[in-house]
């Protein structure tokens, strides 16, 4: 008897002991603290690199390189969702969710229609539809706002232009020689690209670099020549002049003033300006509002300043020609095939996401000027805000707007008032 217990026993205990082994592997729960910690240092780690970024316009331009390297796409990218990439900001929750803002408003609320071109402004607000936003509609010949939709917004203290600065950089680059339209310059690793790519992509990190070899100085010279800083329209109560910073950003500093428009506040009545000067080859006209059909009848346009653009106009229109062919604004083909030239923006400021796009078209030898700036939440950016343009288009078009000529009153004839560039007194 106990010789059978002596010869069982080491099976009994090899048995008991690979039991135990099968019964712990089984049993054992899957590692996931390990992980999970490892994501959030990760998390924590890129946060820093942001934050980081934005401290410092040469950590700033190498950030954009390495994010641009990422993706082909990455162009449209960087262009609608700035706010990630340079400027992280602390945003207030509301009863609206995360932005001061309601994405849908009643735009209209407030306006006063008795001076408007009544098509226009049928036009316009269709195309704006439940959009918290303002269009700008305006005749780039004379300087007339044939409607302003959100007045009260339109004539506000502006907000950030975001991407929208980068076509009065573009004229300053040009005019200053710093590049020719067909000067490639690289913006990450062999990748080179011009004038017209840049443009019509939205490209932040060239122009960042633009503005850093332009200096302050030259930069607010040429933005003040297109009339930031200072009221667009002649005597329209309410405008607002909008900002022009007096020094670099302390967020960025160059790189991020002619990429965003850091520390600028534009109005969609300074788009409008600027983007006549341009449809027109160079008149910077004062807006006026006809606030009556006796004001309609006795309009009378007045020059603000002649800008010497005429031969760099043909170098940057191609790129926002591109901006809606194959770039940011380029929803607008599935509306119109009009040959419309624009430049969106989007980027958020004071807790408002911000859609821009300022644009003009000419259609039968008639031009107009069309700038949309649309507040909000995430749905409010620059290829929206040209979604909203380009249904402004076709409905002109079918108003029948671009067949009808432009009516010419006797007192357009009348001596024209000039005004000195504010910057340099001539």
């Amino acid at each position: 008897m106990n010789i059978r217990v002596i010869a069982i026993s080491p099976i009994f205990f090899t048995f008991v002991l690979l039991t135990g082994l099968v019964w712990a592997t089984t049993t054992t729960p899957p590692q996931t603290t390990a992980p999970t910690a490892k994501k959030k240092r990760k998390r924590r780690s890129s946060a820093k690199a942001v934050a980081h970024t934005a401290a410092s316009p040469k950590a700033m331009t190498a950030r954009v390189s390495s994010l641009s390297a990422a993706s082909s796409q990455h162009f449209v990218a960087i262009e609608a969702t700035p706010s990630k990439v340079f400027r992280p900001s602390v945003r207030r929750r509301s009863s609206r969710g995360l932005w001061d803002e309601p994405t849908y408003a009643d735009s209209t609320l407030g306006d006063n229609v008795d001076g408007e071109d009544l098509d226009v402004r049928r036009a316009a607000v269709e195309a704006l539809g439940p959009l918290n936003g303002a269009v700008v509609v305006s005749d780039p010949n004379t300087g007339r706002i044939l409607t302003m939709v959100n007045q009260k917004l339109a004539l506000s203290d502006g907000y950030q232009p975001c991407s929208t600065i980068k076509v009065p950089v573009a004229f300053a680059a040009l005019s200053e020689g710093i590049i020719e339209p067909e000067t490639m310059r690289k913006i990450y690793g062999r990748t080179k690209i011009n004038l017209t790519q840049a443009l019509a992509k939205s490209n932040n990190q060239y122009f960042a670099g633009l503005g850093e070899e332009l200096g302050y100085q030259k930069v607010s010279y040429y933005a003040h020549l297109f009339g930031l800083g200072e009221k667009a329209g002649l005597d329209i109560p309410g405008e607002h002049a909008g900002h022009f910073p007096s020094e670099p950003p302390k967020n960025g500093g160059m790189g991020m003033l002619t990429s965003f428009g850091e520390e600028i506040s534009l109005t969609p009545l300074q788009l409008a300006a600027f983007m006549g000067s341009i449809a027109n080859g160079g008149t910077l006209y004062y807006l006026q509002h006809p606030r009556s059909m006796e004001e309609v009848a006795n309009f009378v346009p007045r020059v603000k300043r002649r800008l010497d653009i005429a031969n760099q106009i043909s170098q940057v229109e191609p790129g926002m020609r591109g901006a809606v062919q194959y770039g940011t604004a380029r929803r607008i083909n599935a509306i119109t095939e009009d040959p419309i030239k624009g430049k969106t923006g989007t980027c958020s400021d004071r807790r408002t996401h911000l859609g821009w796009f300022g644009s003009f078209d000419e259609v039968n030898g008639r031009k107009v000027v069309v700038a949309v700036l649309l507040t909000g939440g995430k749905p409010c950016i620059g290829p929206a805000a040209a979604g909203v343009a380009g249904n402004v288009y076709k409905n002109l078009a079918t108003e029948n707007f671009f067949t009808a000529k432009a009516t010419i009153t006797p007192a357009a004839f009348l001596s024209r008032s000039e005004a000195p560039h504010p910057a340099s007194g001539y």
